[in-house]
């Protein structure tokens, strides 16, 4: 099914920038964050890039997306379910100890946590990284260039508003599937006035 996958992928005109052996090291154990997010063929593609790359992803989706007959489709991509509207979840939790069991395990977050335009990006990706240790991938689906893959790989500094800073530097060229969903200006502004206050 991976490769199948990944060949609709290429019909469809998508290429893969695959990283290099020491980053693609150190992304099969790490938190890896897919933005921006306005989409469902974002997940379908994000998903293409994944397995091109080799790596064992886990990510948390909503429960009600677990019905026939996606529930197995959705499972063998190593989606998680949750219930969202239960705040004892600890979903950072089960992640930090998730990585720290496994070294061949990668998270991925879709730091947004919806598909409608945001000023700043949910803070959980960034605890689930400093807590278990790992590094941040920042991972993207280009639509204008047709090119996904990974970007910087960034050590979390513990000043999540710098770190932030590169992060959406990073992403200021990539063009979204709606553009109306992701609004990087309003993104930017956020973290450099934290930043320069």
């Amino acid at each position: 099914m991976k490769r199948l996958w990944i060949a609709i992928a290429r019909l469809f005109g998508w290429k893969f920038d695959l990283p290099d052996e020491e980053v693609l090291r150190r992304v099969h154990h790490c938190v890896l964050i897919e933005a921006p997010h306005t989409s469902i063929y974002d997940f379908l593609l994000g998903a293409a890039c994944v397995w091109k790359m080799g790596l064992n992803g886990r990510f948390f989706i909503k429960k009600e997306f677990f019905f026939f007959p996606i529930r197995g489709f959705l499972k063998r991509c190593g989606a998680l379910p949750i219930d969202r509207g239960n705040r004892a979840n600890h979903i950072v939790d089960h992640a930090v100890e998730a990585l720290k069991k496994n070294e061949d395990i990668t998270i991925i977050i879709t730091p947004e946590g919806t598909r409608k335009p945001v000023r700043r990006f949910k803070h959980g990706f960034y605890e689930i990284a400093t807590k278990a240790g790992v590094p941040i991938a920042v991972t993207y689906i280009n639509y204008k260039t047709r090119h996904m893959g990974i970007g910087p790989v960034i050590e979390p500094s513990g000043d999540f508003n710098s770190d932030m800073c590169k992060i959406l530097d990073f992403y200021s060229d990539i063009a979204p599937r709606n553009a109306e969903g992701w609004n990087i200006k309003a993104l930017k502004e956020t973290y450099n006035k934290s930043v320069n206050v």
